[in-house]
């Protein structure tokens, strides 16, 4: 393989998330989460969106966005969601699993926007006793297709959840590229936001994501449920020193501008020097083309990875790793396969 565009789990770690578990491997600390480390890494995500909140480090964004689905929606609920978020494609069934029988009801919208007149009927459907009822709304921010809610998108969306009594989540997998394209994570606390899954993996860190719960009131048993999940480290200091120094360095942020200045430069190299055209709007790390299959088959044999998205386009993710040679030569390619 020379280059892997498949997605930005394929890179490694960000150097300040290196140097912090290298840092927190140093000697003996309490466990479970109760040591220096994991309370720094806990200030520096309060600091960063600006609240009060609960956190907890977890092993899996999946895992973090189940757990937190489940305390918004009963048994007999469901969620609200995009049909292309994460949860309803990408997690195998994890929230109803969590959520022991919590149901998912997909809503449409441009390039993985929810749209706000699809959420207002859903909402004004009647309760029956025949079908889960909405419970909880949840939002991708930045979205599966890299788009990014502006601020006045995202507001509405929640008002409407808000007004009807749901309880609302954010998975924020990709929040450092939506922050780097604009949008200012201290605005999920002024929105009214309940639990956000904190994106540490895709950013830079190693296997981790923060469980931040806004709404405290949230917050009874928090630690009886996850260590039922088994989502409580031992050994909690290494879960949490990487994220909360990629965060204190700020390489959180501009590792994600660096990905979304490689994506635009990728987007604008497509346009201009390749037949393909782009399927959605480049507005954070992740670029979508339209190709036919041989012509990924043609890419693959040469050497990158990219990957077959679910709409039939094909998805090219730049990270924090992503050098400008490697997208010079991807353009390249492309251009030759035309």
């Amino acid at each position: 393989m020379r280059y892997d565009f498949a997605s930005d789990n394929t890179a490694g770690m960000a150097p300040s998330a290196l140097r912090g578990l290298v840092e927190a491997n140093s000697g003996f600390a309490a466990g479970y989460g109760a040591d220096e480390y994991s309370r720094k890494a806990a200030d520096e995500i309060r600091k960063l969106l600006d609240v009060d909140a609960d956190i907890r480090f977890m092993f899996t964004g999946t895992a973090a966005n189940s757990i937190a689905l489940s305390m918004l929606a009963n048994p007999y609920e469901a969620v609200l969601a995009h049909h292309t978020a994460h949860v309803c494609t990408d997690e195998t069934g994890a929230p109803g699993f969590f959520g022991h029988g919590v149901g998912l009801i997909g809503l449409p919208g441009y390039s993985g926007k929810i749209d706000d007149e699809s959420l207002c009927a859903v909402l004004d459907e009647p309760v029956v006793g025949h079908r889960q009822p909405p419970a909880a709304l949840t939002l991708t921010q930045a979205t599966e297709y890299g788009t990014v809610y502006s601020f006045e998108e995202m507001d509405l969306l929640i008002r409407l959840a808000k007004g009807q009594g749901l309880g609302v989540h954010v998975d924020g997998a990709r929040l450092a590229n939506a922050a780097a394209a604009g949008f200012d994570p201290k605005a999920l606390g002024r929105m009214g936001v309940d639990i956000l899954s904190l994106g540490g993996c895709k950013a830079g860190a190693h296997g981790v994501e923060a469980l931040v719960i806004l709404n405290k009131s949230l917050s009874s048993r928090l630690d009886n449920r996850l260590k039922q999940a088994g989502q409580t480290a031992s050994k909690g200091r290494l879960l949490a020193a990487p994220m909360g120094e990629l965060i204190a360095s700020g390489e959180w942020l501009s590792g994600a501008r660096h990905a979304n200045a490689m994506a635009q430069k990728l987007a604008s190299g497509i346009e201009d020097d390749t037949p393909f055209v782009l399927a959605h709007p480049v507005e954070s790390n992740t670029v979508f083309v339209r190709m036919p299959d041989e012509s990924l088959t043609a890419l693959r044999a040469k050497g990158f990875a990219a990957y077959a998205f679910d709409d039939g386009s094909v998805r090219f993710v730049c990270s924090w790793a992503t050098k400008t040679e490697a997208v010079d030569e991807l353009i390249t390619v492309l251009g030759q396969l035309g």
